[in-house]
């Protein structure tokens, strides 16, 4: 589960720059208007590159670093969600946004359950062994 996490993760973080920064600067380019007047600055995707190479080779703060993520990337998204609720506006650029962290708060969600079965020196696990999750194959 942890693998397909972090390739999970890759590809949101693909998705991102398409969707913030690749597709706005082609409509930009398109309507001739300066080709930032549609990017939504986020670095958010540069967290996720780094905690899916984090699950990929296994550090001591991967858990940390995990959860962590997991719970910022949740809050924010619910609150954005409620925020939006209260008086939505669909176009082009808030469906994509919508989309996108539909699918992020599906990737942290299952997240962080996943990284407390995957870590064997969870708070949880009374043996405490090695830090590394099990061998994935």
């Amino acid at each position: 589960m942890i693998r397909f996490l972090a390739h999970f993760l890759i590809i949101l973080a693909a998705w991102t720059l398409v969707i913030k920064y690749i597709f706005p600067v082609s409509m930009a380019l398109a309507e001739g208007v300066p080709i930032i007047t549609y990017i939504y600055w986020d670095f958010w995707w540069v967290a996720h590159l780094w905690l899916a190479w984090a699950l990929l080779n296994w550090q001591r703060y991967t858990v940390a670093l995990a959860v962590g993520v997991s719970v910022v990337e949740i809050i924010i998204v619910v609150t954005k969600f409620i925020l939006f609720f209260g008086d939505p506006e669909w176009t082009i650029w808030t469906t994509n946004w919508f989309i996108n962290k539909v699918f992020v708060l599906a990737c942290f969600c299952m997240l962080l359950p996943a990284i407390f079965v995957a870590d064997r020196s969870s708070p949880f696990d009374k043996n405490k062994t090695a830090g590394r999750p099990p061998a994935m194959p």
